[in-house]
């Protein structure tokens, strides 16, 4: 938030290569259990053979996840404005399909998807609630759309280990593997500067 669509854009797409690499290495792989329990979230047991929205997709991986489920027969449309990023994860599923699209203006008519994910995606849209009024129009009604997002935590302790993490280690791996400068110091701003849950 705060950082034009331009600059994201960029950004995004200066670290698409080693985008996947980085978010398992940062995170120690636990954000491959974050997106499993944000898949479990979806309720897509309801319509097992509908069509979901993977908004902000990114490089498809939670596309992806809803996808391994057993018993799941439908498919996802994986929405981005950055097709680096959409291309590093194209071939993570064939029920997937990348579609080039902003969050802010998506080419889907109204009550097209049965659910949707966002993965890491919201803090980084130009306009939140442009963005989630968008996300609600093509949903059907009763869909569920479920967010995964990063959040400062509130026991003092441990967010005082968190933000010496976040701050300092982070944006240091980051720069050193991304071979971007600005990506990984975002990275943290962004979360800190996004409303609190």
């Amino acid at each position: 938030m705060g950082r034009s669509a331009a600059y994201v854009r960029n950004m995004f797409t200066a670290i698409a290569p080693r985008y996947d690499f980085l978010n398992h290495l940062l995170s120690l792989n636990v954000d491959r259990s974050w997106r499993r329990t944000a898949v479990a979230r979806l309720g897509w047991e309801a319509k097992p053979d509908g069509t979901y929205l993977d908004l902000c997709a990114g490089t498809l991986d939670l596309a992806a996840e809803l996808t391994r489920q057993a018993g799941f027969r439908g498919r996802v449309i994986g929405a981005d404005f950055v097709v680096p990023m959409l291309a590093q994860g194209r071939d993570k599923s064939p029920r997937t399909a990348p579609v080039a699209a902003d969050a802010l203006a998506l080419p889907f008519p109204a009550a097209r998807f049965d659910g949707a994910l966002v993965g890491f995606g919201v803090r980084n849209l130009a306009d939140l609630d442009s963005g989630l009024c968008e996300a609600a129009r093509v949903l059907k009604p009763g869909a569920r759309l479920v967010i995964l997002e990063f959040a400062t935590p509130r026991f003092a302790p441990l967010r005082a280990i968190y933000l010496f993490y976040f701050r300092r280690i982070l944006p240091a791996i980051g720069r050193l593997v991304s071979k971007h400068r600005e990506a990984y110091t975002y990275l943290p701003e962004s979360v800190l500067a996004f409303p609190e849950p």
